[in-house]
């Protein structure tokens, strides 16, 4: 294992940007420049004071071929990702140093996509969406102003398909392990006219996952129609997505991993004679439409504006067998329900001259929820076998309006001040029934919610270009985030703030490119996970006092030749809880000062690329993640292994002269060293009575992901 880590840290970092090539992937079309307007208000650009990873589309198509955008993304600095499946196809999750995905900014063409009440992202309600692409850029720290909830982690900022001058039809299958399948057909009309373009896609995925049942069928779809003219550009978007995936989302018990690796509790029940049953429909069955319109407008006195509007239709179920407590109660199986509305509006305008580059934006969202659920059917013989019966008939409305306003001041050519001021408005109205939550219990005080929020973040920094080959940056940012649903469900939240501080410098010495960003974090009543989960699969969170996460984080790009590179980053930090008090054995005490949970303090990536010729490409690709807590008492059992990973890809550019214009061979061969790991984890405590007094119980429970397992794919473009 170590010769393995040494390796990792031989060459330091990956996705880093390609500082000699000079390319500004914020410019997503050379025909089009009108399309930066949409994300250039929220987007980083090369010398703004944070640090950021672009990502493009090619980047995104060499590993793209059934598996969740969280999976494809896993190499990138100060990010950790899992999959409930062990697969990578299914439920999904990323963290941005250390803060799981609710307390990560994600937007998609500048509009929110973090679900309004959970702040959580469902990557597997827009399956394949990855294929509909442009660029990501992924924000470390706070970064720039955003729309939707605060970035604490980060903020992943996604731009979908750039028009296409000419008309192409694509289809691309693949096939893998666990019964893999990925079908997918896309076309684009090229630009009609020079004024129209129309393009879309369809696709499906299925898999059988690696755990037990944990199977998906995946199904989505994404249109997009485009007008524009010399100042003018709008663009047309309808995309959805439509989700049954098996439930897998309670782990494996530090026992019977150990024995039963695969092993998934999800809908077990016994029948008269005790044998073990699992019932078939313990599914998660929801269906998400996207609907938006982006108006760009460039006016002759250089003035850019961005007007846009968005609506989101959320509607689905899960459905649980659920096994009688005792001998007075029956089995009996319900459905949870959400459906909801999202829907608002996006603006901003940016004014550039020689001296300044200014943006005033903001934008204002809707979000109407309702969460209920129904008993269809019960082992009581007394009661009907096909009944509907609403057990809680909840609600969730929240508004939200945000503005801010920033500025890149040109002091000389060599020096720039950044200053960025947002004001965020959230109004939250809800109600919680305690059948709806874990345990049937609420926090008493909040079965009804009226929460009004009113945070204002400034944002500093300084960017310093002394020449081509070093340049430097230093910034504060702060956020301020409301709690969740989950957090008043299940205790007595308070808002959490962050302080950002970023030193940065950038760097080309001949043919190596380096990044190198060192950031302190310090945290205010920061909403920290327990480990613990409630009935619905939403993890829970408690406030903290205060914590702080201190590291360094390291990318570079070197190119030995014209046909090898080698690409890596290393993140290192330490993460704290400061005098920690928690609940144990019955009495309030003092943990002193812990690691945070869940937050590894060295994360390595390493990457080496070699093309010999302009058809075939390889990669071997190594992920390195220290040891990591479930529990921020630090408690011995949750304490998750390090693991080190290798991924190999390969790509064959294959010639069909007379019938298609590309076709390609793709190859991923995830884990070829077959580790046996786990990538994420839970922790949870009970008491019972001792004598006078209690004692506190401890429990782990684990996600394991697959060994060796492939892809293999056929991308075939008319």
């Amino acid at each position: 294992m170590k010769k393995y880590i040494f390796f990792v840290l031989i060459s330091t970092t990956i996705y880093s940007q390609d500082l000699q090539k000079n390319k500004n992937l914020d410019s997503l079309a050379d025909i089009f420049s009108l399309e930066e307007v949409t994300v250039n208000a929220l987007r980083a650009q090369k010398d703004t004071p944070v640090p950021f990873i672009n990502i493009s589309k090619k980047d995104l198509e060499k590993v793209n071929l059934a598996q969740d955008l969280p999976t494809l993304l896993k190499n990138t600095p100060s990010v950790l990702t899992t999959s409930d499946s062990g697969s990578g196809i299914g439920y999904s999750s990323i963290r941005v140093r250390g803060s799981d995905q609710s307390r990560v900014n994600v937007t998609i063409n500048g509009i929110p996509y973090n679900d309004s009440e959970s702040m959580s992202v469902y990557w597997v309600n827009l399956p394949d969406f990855a294929s509909s692409i442009e660029s990501i850029q992924i924000q470390r720290g706070v970064g720039t102003s955003t729309n939707g909830s605060a970035a604490f982690g980060g903020s992943i900022n996604i731009l979908t398909n750039a028009a296409s001058e000419n008309a192409s039809f694509e289809i691309n299958n693949s096939l893998g392990s666990f019964n893999t399948v990925k079908n997918s057909v896309g076309f684009s009309t090229g630009f009609i006219n020079d004024k129209f373009e129309l393009s879309g896609r369809l696709s499906r995925i299925k898999s059988s996952g690696y755990i037990d049942r944990s199977g998906s069928k995946l199904r989505s779809y994404f249109l997009q129609g485009i007008y524009k003219d010399e100042n003018t550009l709008l663009k047309i978007l309808n995309f959805a997505g439509h989700e049954i995936t098996d439930q897998a989302w309670f782990g494996v018990d530090s026992s019977t991993l150990e024995t039963n690796r695969k092993y998934n509790p999800a809908g077990e029940y016994y029948d008269k004679m005790g044998n073990t049953l699992y019932y078939n429909n313990q599914d998660d069955n929801y269906k998400q439409d996207h609907y938006q319109f982006h108006w760009n407008q460039s006016y002759k006195n250089g003035l850019k504006s961005n007007f846009g509007l968005h609506y989101t239709y959320g509607r689905g179920f899960f459905e649980n067998y659920n096994l009688a407590y005792d001998s007075n109660s029956s089995d009996y199986i319900d459905r949870r329900w959400l459906d909801n509305n999202f829907y608002g509006m996006i603006f901003s305008l940016n004014q550039k001259t020689d001296n300044y580059n200014a943006i005033i934006g903001g934008s204002f969202n809707i979000y109407d929820g309702q969460h209920y659920g129904e008993y269809i059917w019960s082992s009581d013989s007394k009661i009907s076998s096909n009944f509907k019966e609403r057990f809680y008939d909840d609600i969730g409305d929240k508004r939200e309006f945000n503005v801010y306003a920033k500025i890149d001041y040109y002091l000389s050519e060599k020096i720039s001040i950044y200053g960025d001021l947002q004001f965020r408005n959230i109004n939250y109205n809800a109600s919680i029934t305690p059948y709806s939550v874990i345990s049937g219990y609420v926090e008493k005080g909040y079965e009804e919610i009226d929460k009004n929020f009113n945070f204002l973040n400034p944002k500093l920094g300084v960017f310093y270009n002394q020449n081509d080959s070093n340049k430097y940056y230093l910034s504060y940012a702060r956020a301020q985030r409301e709690p969740t649903r989950a957090d008043y469900a299940s205790g007595s939240p308070n808002p959490e703030k962050l302080d950002d501080f970023e030193l940065g410098w950038r760097g080309q010495v001949n043919n190596l490119s380096l990044n190198l960003n060192v950031f302190y974090m310090l945290y205010d009543n920061q909403l920290v996970l327990t480990g613990e989960r409630d009935i619905n699969g939403y993890e829970i969170r408690t406030n903290i006092g205060k914590s702080y996460r201190l590291g360094l984080e390291v990318e570079s790009k070197l190119f030995i030749n014209s046909n090898l590179n080698i690409e890596s980053n290393i993140s290192l930090s330490e993460n704290k809880n400061n005098n920690l008090f928690y609940s144990f054995d019955g009495e309030l005490q003092n943990f002193g000062d812990t690691d945070l949970a869940y937050s590894p303090n060295f994360i390595a990536n390493n990457s080496i690329n070699f093309t010999p010729n302009d058809k075939v490409y390889f990669s071997l690709r190594s992920n390195y993640v220290s040891e990591q807590f479930f529990a921020q008492t630090n408690s011995p059992i949750s304490e998750l292994d390090s693991y080190f990973i290798n991924d190999f890809n390969f790509i064959h550019e294959l010639s069909l002269p007379n019938y298609a214009n590309e076709l390609k061979l793709k190859v991923l061969v995830n884990n070829i060293f077959d580790v046996k790991y786990t990538s994420y984890g839970g922790y949870y405590t009970y008491d019972l009575p001792v004598g006078q007094g209690q004692k506190t119980y401890e429990g782990t429970y684990y996600y394991p992901q697959s060994g060796i397992n492939i892809l293999v794919g056929l991308d075939i473009k008319f």
